[in-house]
């Protein structure tokens, strides 16, 4: 089983930015799929962006979209999500996934981080 670490969340107010980390132990073309999701109290589990091992992306949430920056750093097995512009309803449990499937979907994930939090305030 794959393990993922996640880092970075925090608090910051409206029009912050973040930076969060996912390490994994083991990142190759055999799960080349890791994603960020997120999960507010009382909502489901939604995915925020994908990304292949190759550097292919792919944004989950619309909402997300100009604002968040998926990135990898295949030598390190650690992807990224660079957040900016953050509004307050981007507060949530920010979590990370690998996956043999590159779907925006949580059931397609198998291994997945403890989460990080971020928390944005007005």
């Amino acid at each position: 089983q794959v393990q993922l670490v996640e880092s970075g969340g925090g608090s910051v107010q409206t029009g912050g930015s973040l930076r969060l980390s996912c390490a994994a132990s083991l990142y190759t073309y055999s799960t080349p799929y890791m994603a960020w999701f997120r999960q507010a109290p009382g909502k489901e589990r939604e995915g925020v962006a994908r990304i292949h091992i190759s550097g292919g992306t792919a944004y989950c949430a619309d909402s997300v979209k100009g604002r968040f920056t998926i990135s990898r750093d295949s030598a390190k097995n650690t992807v990224y999500l660079q957040m900016n512009s953050l509004k307050p309803e981007d507060t949530a449990m920010y979590y990370c996934a690998i996956s043999s499937w590159g779907t925006c979907l949580s059931r397609d994930y198998n291994s997945w981080g403890q989460g990080t939090q971020v928390t944005v305030s007005s």
